[in-house]
């Protein structure tokens, strides 16, 4: 498959979770990913485990960031390696990173810096709180920016029910909606640059995305001037949109419209509930969700989850169950649209990754090679891009400057 970014190449600085998330897409997409490590510690959450994989010191949570790049272990704080950066920098169209603000001025691998070496470049900076403003120089972690951003805000349960107060959500969804938000800047600096010939700096800030992912939340709050709570598994515009406890377990009940709360109501054998005017309409439903929803509660207790699987899709109602990671690999949904890979693998012999969603012309978009191993491409990036340096590489390796 001849892949949209084929013949783009990334100079990736950033680790952990944002910085790679984006960079890993961009592979899948087909970019040339240089992923720059240092060369004893590597990328942080290569060492985030249990689990590794079989047969390597790499984490799982490593493995979840790292599809289709190539490992470059280049000590930064060293001359030799930044000089070896701004060589590389000629011969790539985009360089990503996510140090704290001013982190790589001191090595002369700024923007500004960097700009002077190819003035078209994209460079796109991660940060917690931005480049400019009274947190800029703070570090930033999704898990706090889930609570100052208002994420914890609005998840779990309501603080005077039990087990109430603030959750935040069971993956880092701050650092991927940035690494994202990242992608899609990057891809559209590139067609700017092809445009105008220009190169971008792009600020992109944990912060600023958390707030400006809030959606609908945020609008209740800006439309009527009161903060949302936290409502557990309950929709704050919606009802009934939440888990309900069956006789055996927990579903999801997800009534959309009105029409959908009547077909519901046939199946629970209360079509009169669907015609009280308290309930009738969703607005009503809302305003009236401290009446409605016990009553649902305690009918829905009296079925098992197959039950109301089984009947409400007939009535194309949508519903699902909750479900764990084993349920969900085992889904014949998730098997049919292949959203398990497996890849080969130097040392382990093959890595089961999950697939990008992404598919063009019916076929995923996926990198064909496994999360490298620390430095595994050091040699062969150096020879290919910057021959002249191919006889400095075993001086280069002694001095600790390159794996």
């Amino acid at each position: 498959m001849n892949k949209p970014l084929a013949g783009i190449r990334v100079l990736d600085l950033s680790r952990i979770l944002a910085g790679p998330w984006c960079s890993q897409h961009l592979a899948d997409l087909g970019a040339e990913v240089i992923k720059i490590e240092h060369p004893e510690r590597g990328d942080d959450t290569r060492s985030w485990g249990p689990p590794y994989l079989d047969g390597t010191q790499d984490a799982a949570y490593y493995l979840s960031a790292n599809r289709g790049k190539k490992s470059v272990a280049i000590d930064i704080s060293k001359p030799e390696g930044q000089e070896l950066i701004r060589e590389l920098v000629q011969h790539c169209d985009v360089v990503l990173e996510n140090f704290k603000v001013g982190g790589l001025k001191r090595y002369g691998l700024d923007y500004e810096s960097l700009k002077g070496v190819k003035p078209d470049l994209i460079y796109c900076s991660i940060t917690g709180f931005g480049q400019d403003g009274p947190y800029s120089n703070r570090a930033g972690y999704d898990f706090l920016l889930q609570g100052m951003g208002g994420l914890m805000g609005i998840t779990g349960k309501a603080d005077d029910e039990p087990g109430g107060g603030p959750v935040k959500v069971g993956v880092a969804v701050t650092d991927l909606f940035t690494g994202m938000y990242a992608a899609t800047s990057i891809l559209s600096a590139l067609i700017g640059r092809d445009r105008t010939g220009e190169g971008t700096w792009i600020d992109v800030a944990l912060m600023d995305v958390q707030v400006g992912v809030l959606a609908n939340q945020a609008l209740n709050y800006l439309t009527s001037g009161r903060s949302p709570g936290r409502l557990g598994n309950s929709h704050p515009n919606i009802v009934p949109y939440q888990a309900f406890e069956t006789a055996d377990s927990h579903i999801i009940l997800a009534v959309g419209n009105d029409n959908q709360f009547q077909r519901f109501c046939k199946v629970a054998g209360i079509p009169e509930l669907a015609q009280d005017e308290r309930f009738a309409t969703n607005r009503g439903r809302v305003e009236n969700r401290a009446t409605l929803v016990p009553e649902l509660e305690a009918l829905i207790k009296t079925q098992p989850s197959s039950f109301w699987l089984q009947e409400l899709e007939k009535e194309g109602v949508p519903c699902g169950p909750i479900n764990t990671m084993e349920q969900v690999f085992a889904d014949p949904q998730v098997q049919h649209r292949g959203m398990q890979i497996s890849l080969p693998h130097p040392s382990a012999g093959e890595v089961d990754l999950v697939s990008n969603p992404v598919r063009f012309n019916h076929h995923h978009l996926n990198a064909e090679q496994a999360p490298p191993g620390l430095g595994e491409h050091t040699a062969g990036v150096i020879e290919r891009l910057l021959p002249e340096r191919k006889e400095q590489i075993n001086e280069l390796r002694e001095k600790g400057v390159i794996r």
